[in-house]
């Protein structure tokens, strides 16, 4: 994007104050910025902060969460013959645990 733009990273590290090879190692994946540095990089390339993430001018549709399986029905081992599974395990732990505290 910054290159789109024809500016440096030198021109990036005059408009948000951050140093050139701060800069390079973003870019290169080196470095995780902060959201106070993207928000400044953004800033900078004069795009809003989701264009930063996205290619577009919108970021992509979200998921339909509603339709999603909930964490309890999603799990390994909550059903099905992994529920059983996992139940008998719990049972065999806990009966060995018994038999190692007496």
């Amino acid at each position: 994007m910054r290159e789109e733009k024809k500016l440096s990273q030198g021109d990036i590290e005059k408009r948000t104050g951050l140093l050139r090879c701060y800069v390079s190692r973003v870019e290169n994946g080196h470095t995780v910025p902060t959201v106070e540095t993207l928000e400044k990089m953004a800033r900078a390339l004069e795009v809003p902060i989701h264009q930063l993430f996205y290619e577009g001018e919108q970021p992509p549709k979200l998921p339909d969460l509603l339709k999603r399986k909930s964490y309890e029905e999603d799990a390994w081992g909550s059903s099905g013959k992994d529920g059983r599974f996992l139940s008998k395990l719990r049972r065999l732990w806990a009966s060995q645990a018994m038999k190692t505290a007496s």
